[in-house]
């Protein structure tokens, strides 16, 4: 039997959240991905990891659509591994991944995969130069045909099918310029595919590695893939352990790490971060009202992790250049507690650039 608590610890180390110091190479989170969504996304989500991200420039990391679709961030140097990583595993994967947009296809007799290929072909062809999403997207649909377009009721013209658009640029060989609104596309350049993404970038291995344990729904939820094809792809070297009644596994490597004592540190964690990414969210967060206030469907905030454990959310309250960080409990928090929260809420106006006039804890 496993405990709440072991299990957070263990992702807490995973992800490198109890460091102060680090680097690119041996960052952990960026062989599965850091998502960039927000003001505090994926560089946030390095520094939290000891990352100095003040000089981080697109010579060292690649922006890709990926996983749901969403912007992550990479390792240039692994971004052949993550290319061949990120392709779906089977024709009815890449329909999962792709939402209404395999309906029409399939009613024309257009295979998903296929369809992919279709798309990222004349992506390619559109973006010879630094492109912006919006005229490769208009440029598509004077070149696709009506299974692949909708039209946009609020635009008032007709797209291509956004899903399709996103997971078709990797494929293509595109990459998203960093720190571009709207972004701009253009070629990775000398991108060699890998032939398989190797152990490190397996999807399923490394969400075992980072959010483990799991069981394959939780990782087929979190990819948006099909269980049948999660299950096929399941590592043979793990371990049964039980969390709260549950049967879950883990690698067998990190057998000895869940079961290492736990962590005091304390983070401000982005509303995207990986740690709050896990699709086990009633252990990370077992009051269903504070998972509410943690995952609304619109405004996520972050999350305020103390000593190891979730205890509440936080937001930016920003008026120029100074910022205050609203912290909303969900009990009450010692004088050590908050002291910590504040020192990383100074972090974090730092990071921003900005002067921190103050945190505000609810009561």
């Amino acid at each position: 039997m496993v405990d709440r608590q072991q299990v957070l610890s263990f992702r807490v180390r995973a992800q490198q959240l109890d460091r102060t110091e680090g680097t690119l190479a041996d960052t952990a989170v960026l062989d599965i991905g850091v998502q960039n969504t927000g003001p505090d996304g994926a560089r946030w989500a390095l520094a939290a990891r000891g990352v100095d991200v003040t000089a981080l420039s697109g010579e060292e990391v690649v922006l890709l659509w990926t996983v749901r679709g969403a912007p992550h961030l990479f390792r240039r140097a692994d971004v052949g591994h993550v290319v061949a990583a990120v392709e779906p595993f089977s024709d009815a994967d890449a329909g999962k991944r792709i939402y209404d947009a395999s309906k029409p296809l399939k009613a024309a007799g257009i295979a998903n995969l296929a369809a992919l290929d279709e798309v990222a072909a004349r992506m390619r062809a559109i973006v010879t130069t630094p492109t912006v999403k919006g005229e490769v997207s208009g440029r598509l649909a004077t070149v696709l045909p009506e299974p692949y377009l909708r039209f946009c009721r609020p635009c008032d013209a007709t797209h291509v099918y956004e899903m399709p658009f996103r997971l078709a640029a990797a494929r293509a060989g595109l990459e998203l310029q960093l720190d571009t609104s709207p972004p701009v596309l253009r070629r990775i350049a000398g991108l060699r595919r890998a032939a398989a993404p190797g152990d490190r970038f397996d999807l399923v291995r490394a969400y075992l590695r980072l959010l483990g344990p799991a069981t394959p729904k939780q990782v087929a939820d979190y990819l948006d893939a099909p269980l049948k094809d999660v299950k096929a792809r399941w590592p043979d070297d793990v371990i049964e352990v039980t969390v709260g009644g549950e049967v879950r596994s883990l690698l067998a490597a990190d057998e000895d790490a869940l079961a290492s004592a736990g962590t005091r540190v304390t983070r401000l964690l982005g509303p995207f971060d990986l740690f709050l990414q896990a699709k086990d969210r009633a252990t990370l967060v077992p009051d269903t009202a504070h998972a509410k206030e943690l995952w609304p469907v619109l405004g996520r905030p972050g999350g305020v992790l103390v000593d190891g454990d979730l205890v509440g959310t936080w937001r930016p309250r920003r008026s120029g250049r100074t910022f205050t960080v609203a912290v909303q409990p969900w009990h009450p928090l010692s004088d050590a507690a908050r002291k910590a929260v504040t020192a990383q809420a100074e972090r974090l106006a730092a990071y921003r650039s900005v002067s921190l006039s103050g945190v505000d804890f609810a009561t």
